[in-house]
């Protein structure tokens, strides 16, 4: 089993590798203009970054041919969701109340991706952008205060988004969430 990061720029990146080390995965930090044919995972974590979605996506590499093309799992984090979001009809933009530090989420609706997590919990936020609304094919997952898409899911796919860092220990339950992937990865 092999879980790859890409990495988008951020300092988030080798957090979600360290996580992935820790629950003994196989994984590898891969640069996000990595060609499709050289990915050989069985699932991808699009890490969060630095760049902004409002006017920054074309430094996110490839990102959308990893959509479009691999038949994986897929957890995209901060930039990461909000590309996927963007990429499957829903819209992104600069965030009304960015967000920084704690925040709780409230989650509506749970899946394999927040299982074994609690309808409340504690997550680290880090972002100026935010997903605003959804499209036809994702589904709302989780909310807070001030963020109205906190987590969603592909209706027919593996592919999940989370607005807020699983990877640092301020997030409860983070590690579980990255076991719940785990699991989506080992299943298909």
């Amino acid at each position: 089993m092999k879980i790859d990061v890409v990495d988008n720029g951020g300092q988030w990146t080798h957090r979600e590798w360290r996580v992935l080390k820790y629950l003994d995965i196989e994984t590898e930090i891969i640069a996000n203009d990595t060609p499709v044919g050289k990915i050989k995972a069985d699932g991808l974590v699009l890490s969060g970054g630095a760049p902004r979605i409002s006017d920054e996506s074309l430094k996110l590499g490839r990102t959308d041919e990893y959509l479009e093309k691999l038949n994986i799992p897929i957890l995209g984090i901060c930039v990461g969701a909000q590309y996927i979001a963007r990429y499957y009809g829903g819209t992104t933009g600069s965030a009304e109340n960015p967000e920084y530090g704690k925040s709780e989420v409230i989650v509506e609706n749970k899946n394999e991706i927040l299982k074994d997590v609690p309808d409340k919990f504690i997550a680290w936020e880090s972002h100026n952008d935010e997903i605003r609304e959804l499209g036809e094919d994702l589904e709302l997952l989780a909310t807070s205060e001030h963020c109205p898409v906190q987590a969603f899911k592909h209706k027919t796919k593996n592919i999940y988004g989370l607005q807020f860092h699983p990877e640092v220990e301020h997030t409860e339950c983070g590690v579980q969430i990255f076991k719940n992937f785990i699991d989506v990865c080992e299943s298909q």
